[in-house]
């Protein structure tokens, strides 16, 4: 080292030294004890203080630089953590303790008004009050360490550390801000009943907790609920089987928190699978549909259960002559809270006459005999988490159950023929919701799904058996953005991917026989929308897209690309119009196997599409509708077109000369909605008809365009409710014209040039159903046990004139070389009971 460096390095070295030294002096010259400090304040503001020497012993602090007193106390208390309490003009007490007394003024951002009523927690000590008229909450002996949570509804939660709001005589202004939570507008309230509203975006929204009654239902059994519609029936009288404007039931999107269901029925499709009182709110969409959502060709029907914290626990329990059920929203702690329902049918040891009814329409055609054990059992489990004001994780679990087992004695026959079903849904889904700023949120979600039907027979003395198997399993994770560019215009965004896998297997030990068809598609998804509500609300437009990304086990791959709009704009005070538009796609789709029909009850599986057989099926749908709606009436009229391609007949569900065909067409519907409804606050009245020309094209068959399997032309619903005190009752009728059939040529019935034989039919559904006619009555009474706890009991029937209405007519070839006709006949006179305490 030189020695110019030597001397650069101790000059360095003396400035450090200097430096710290200099600092040294001046915090020692600017530091004092606080007991002296206290003893300047008596003397300088002629005030006393009072303290234990204890506490104040040897704190020394920095020399606060204010002149006046108040702002002195304040820099004391936040600097040592001492309570400081103003006894009166003179007078200052001063103590070191862990516990301290808190008092507030809440009050709005704009600090004007009290706001009275808002929740103040303490989380450390589980203590909890409200604000009174003044907005003044207090607290004594509280941690002072402690979080303070103070909420209330329309204003942000806040989080305070207690010493902040420590009591000097003087209790500190607190100021919430507002909270903006853009809602689903409801332009239509009370929309045939209470509960049942539609948006602005055309789309109807059925509210459980608020809902009303219908005609022949005493509890809101969700997925019998939205056949109400305009356009929404079922041609077999099923939940399982849902007809949206013609389309197939696989072509319905059914979501649960989110998660895609492949099972929606109990008792094969005559109750629907999820407990309506779990569901907070279902959204039923025609057209139009947001392009956060694939699937679904022909309709989405999206269930949310309640993302809320209760304040306390909040239940129901009750019961009917199928099932019984519990339900309970309990709060774990502030930001905190479970849900959970179970409910099981007890069909397996007791029979009712709605069970009898049930049983009849379900087992009609197939080898199963009321002696038959049957239940059905499904329970649900949801967890709310709200991390912070900001972040909310919600995480769902749903698990449903039908189980069928059954005995047949045969002549000759040592042994009975032993036969069982099980059909099971287990799903979980999460959901993570974030509010990032005031204009981006998002909402990052993920499910996994598995749904499986098993089917075991064994026959001929136990020595054959035949073993039947379709599995389902499905993941999908998604991202979803919202970006506020206006007030007025927000921005959507995100990514999707979903991977599905599906298994059919079929194995028989005499003869030997196995098969078993894999597949896997995975799906990519981009979209992207704009929704824009102009100022004074008469104007709504959405238009947006998603791009899809199809891979088959690389056996196929393609893109696709799905443009949607939705616009609503009211031209007239009460007058408005709805342009609605939409392309779709889907790779899921339910075969109809009459051959190997799981013991002749549930004949539908599910398969992938394969780029060949069946090729991803494809819709595109457009629709203009106009709505007058006033405080005591709305009409409303819509026309609509769909186009359907891609369709196989085996998904059909033909019972004719194609059903085995397996050719690949298309189908197109024209239809029209009217529906007009009066209605005030004690009753409410409705007219609705449907008009469908629903055809299929088959270029392959002869003829190649003839009506579709679900063409059903006319449909009427003539209804009402009425509310007489705590009484409602609802009565209603329901006509459809006749569904196609394809009749067997009678003057030559049987084909006996082939192997084995076969039945000769006339041109494909040539024919057509009787008329369905049904009448339904209901009634609800409600009872109020004490101010939190309310008992409602239901009755209802459908089919109260008992009416023989004919759902389907096939033939089949008997052993003896006879034809038999076949005729599935609906429900015949169903009456049903509930009994529910809620609390």
């Amino acid at each position: 080292m030189t020695k110019k460096h030597l001397n650069n390095l101790i000059f360095l070295i003396s400035l450090l030294f200097f430096g710290l030294s200099c600092l040294a002096q001046n915090t020692t010259d600017n530091s004092i004890l606080l007991t002296d400090l206290l003893v300047e304040l008596e003397t300088k503001h002629n005030v006393k203080f009072s303290y234990a020497d204890k506490d104040l012993f040897s704190i020394r602090l920095t020399k606060p630089k204010y002149d006046a007193l108040k702002p002195t106390l304040e820099f004391i208390r936040t600097t040592t953590d001492l309570t400081i309490v103003k006894l009166n003009d003179r007078y200052y007490s001063l103590t070191n303790t862990s516990s301290i007394s808190i008092c507030g003024y809440v009050l709005d951002n704009f600090e004007e008004n009290t706001i009275p009523g808002a929740t103040v927690e303490i989380f450390e000590s589980n203590s909890a009050s409200i604000t009174n008229k003044n907005g003044e909450f207090n607290f004594e002996n509280i941690p002072k360490n402690s979080l303070v949570h103070i909420k209330h509804i329309g204003y942000k939660p806040m989080f305070i550390e207690a010493k902040e709001l420590a009591n000097t005589g003087d209790c500190k202004k607190i100021a919430m801000t507002l909270s903006y939570q853009e809602l689903d507008e409801v332009v239509i309230s009370q929309f045939l009943t209470t509960g049942l509203n539609q948006l602005k975006d055309a789309s109807i929204e059925l509210n459980i907790e608020k809902f009303g009654i219908l005609p022949g239902v005493s509890e809101p059994d969700v997925l019998q609920t939205v056949q109400a519609l305009p356009g929404i029936k079922s041609v077999d009288e099923t939940v399982s089987d849902i007809n949206i404007r013609g389309g197939t039931n696989d072509q319905n999107l059914i979501l649960w928190d989110g998660i895609k269901m492949y099972q929606t029925g109990h008792f094969f499709g005559l109750i629907s699978a999820f407990n309506p009182y779990v569901t907070n709110n279902v959204n039923v969409i025609k057209n139009g549909t947001s392009a956060v959502y694939g699937d679904g060709l022909s309709g989405t029907i999206a269930m949310q259960t309640s993302n809320k914290i209760p304040l306390k626990v909040r239940g129901s329990a009750g019961f009917n002559l199928i099932s019984g059920d519990v339900f309970g929203h309990i709060p774990i702690q502030e930001n905190m809270a479970i849900q959970i329902s179970a409910r099981r049918s007890y069909t397996d040891f007791l029979n009712t006459p709605t069970y009898t009814t049930f049983s009849d329409k379900a087992f009609q055609d197939s080898e199963v005999d009321q002696e038959s054990e049957f239940y059905f059992y499904d329970f649900t489990a949801k967890l709310i988490y709200e991390i912070n004001p900001y972040h909310q994780l919600q995480v769902s679990m749903i698990n449903m159950s039908n189980n069928l087992n059954y005995s047949e004695n045969i002549e000759g026959n040592s042994a009975p023929n032993l036969s069982n079903l099980n059909q099971d849904n287990s799903s979980i889904g999460a959901q993570f919701k974030s509010d990032w700023t005031d204009i981006f949120t998002t909402d990052l979600q993920f499910y996994y799904t598995q749904y499986g039907l098993d089917a075991v027979t064994v026959t001929n003395n136990e020595s054959q058996e035949l073993n039947q198997n379709n599995l389902v399993k499905e993941s999908s994770i998604k991202l979803i953005t919202n970006y506020k560019v206006l007030e007025n215009i927000d921005w959507v965004n995100g990514y999707e991917l979903t991977e599905t896998g599906i298994e059919n297997r079929t194995n028989i030990n005499q003869p030997p026989f196995a098969s078993n068809i894999k597949g896997v598609i995975r799906k990519h998804a981009l979209f992207s929308e704009l929704k824009y509500t102009s100022e004074n609300s008469r104007f709504y437009g959405m238009l947006g897209g998603r791009l899809n990304y199809f891979e088959n086990l690389n056996t196929f791959k393609e893109y696709i690309f799905e443009p949607r709009i939705n616009v609503t704009y009211e031209l007239l005070p009460n007058f408005k119009t709805e342009v609605l538009g939409e392309f779709k796609s889907q790779v899921t789709n339910q075969i109809i196997d009459l051959e190997q029909n799981f013991l002749g009850i549930e004949k539908r599986r599910w398969i992938l599409s394969d780029g060949d057989a069946l090729p991803v099926t494809k819709s595109k749908q457009g629709s203009i509708g106009f709505n007058y709606d006033t405080d005591k009436l709305y009409v409303g009229i819509d026309g609509f077109y769909k186009e359907v391609s891609g369709i196989n007949v085996y998904t059909q569900g033909f019972q004719n000369q194609n059903q085995f065909d397996g050719e690949i067409g298309s189908y197109t519907v024209k239809g029209a909605e009217f529906l007009i409804n009066t209605k005030n606050n004690d009753y409410s009245a409705w007219l609705s008809y449907t008009f469908n020309k629903n055809d299929y094209t088959f270029d392959a068959l002869i003829p190649a365009t003839f009506p579709n399997n679900l063409d059903v032309r006319h449909s009427v619903t003539l209804a009402g409710n009425y509310t007489i005190g705590n009484l409602k009752l609802g009565l209603g009728l329901n006509y459809k014209s006749g569904k196609p059939f394809t009749q067997l040529d009678e003057n030559d019935p049987i084909d006996e040039t082939v192997f084995p034989n076969e039945i000769n039919y006339v041109e494909s559904n040539s024919s057509r159903l009787p008329e369905y006619v049904r009448a339904d009555a209901s009634a609800i009474y409600t009872l109020k046990l004490s101010d939190n706890v309310k008992a409602t009991l239901g009755a209802s029937v459908l089919n109260f004139t008992n009416r023989r209405n004919t759902l389907n007519t096939y033939y089949r070839i008997q052993d003896d070389n006879t034809i038999e006709i076949i005729e599935r006949v609906s429900l015949g006179l169903t009456p049903n009971a509930s009994f529910r305490v809620q609390f």
